[in-house]
């Protein structure tokens, strides 16, 4: 009979499965708990939260979700589920690791696939969701710029030519 504290921690592992849109996989070895109470503030700012669960047992809440298996799950393992967008989460994750040279990445799911390191870390190099809205309001504001930019002309030489009409009568 499987025991009572495994059972309760697939239930959590199903459960932050259910309602987040992926996850990370990090091996968090050599962290000091102000180091990992500082690493889960920062991603629970970035819309991510961080648990520790038994590596065993996440095999088996991701394949009873019918999720892809992720590789290398050994060893000291912290899961990263993020309900939104991966990219704030993994850059929480790739700045924390550059700071404090102890985090290295294990893996992942996003967007139902499964995730090799490198791959999981290549979504801290992509532009978040709102860098992409700047983005697109700069690029559909660009070209209207440039026609108020037109239209104004005319009307700016008119001030400048009754301007110079003006200095003229004045000199006079």
């Amino acid at each position: 009979m499987p025991n009572k504290n495994n059972i309760a921690m697939l239930e959590k592992v199903a459960d932050s499965l259910e309602h987040s849109k992926g996850v990370f996989v990090i091996d968090y070895r050599g962290l000091s708990v102000k180091e990992t109470q500082e690493l889960r503030r920062a991603l629970t700012e970035a819309g991510a939260h961080m648990k520790v669960y038994k590596n065993n047992i996440v095999k088996i809440a991701l394949k009873n979700a019918n999720l892809p298996e992720i590789d290398n799950l050994e060893g000291t393992c912290a899961y990263i589920f993020f309900e939104s967008d991966p990219v704030n989460a993994a850059k929480v994750i790739k700045k924390e690791a550059e700071a404090l040279k102890k985090i290295e990445w294990v893996g992942g799911i996003a967007d139902g696939n499964a995730l090799s390191a490198d791959e999981a870390k290549a979504y801290a190099d992509l532009a978040g969701r709102d860098e992409l809205m700047a983005q697109l309001v700069y690029v559909v504001a660009s070209p209207l710029r440039g026609i108020a930019s037109v239209c104004a002309g005319p009307a700016r030489g008119l001030v400048t030519a009754l301007d110079a009409l003006a200095e003229q009568k004045n000199a006079a």
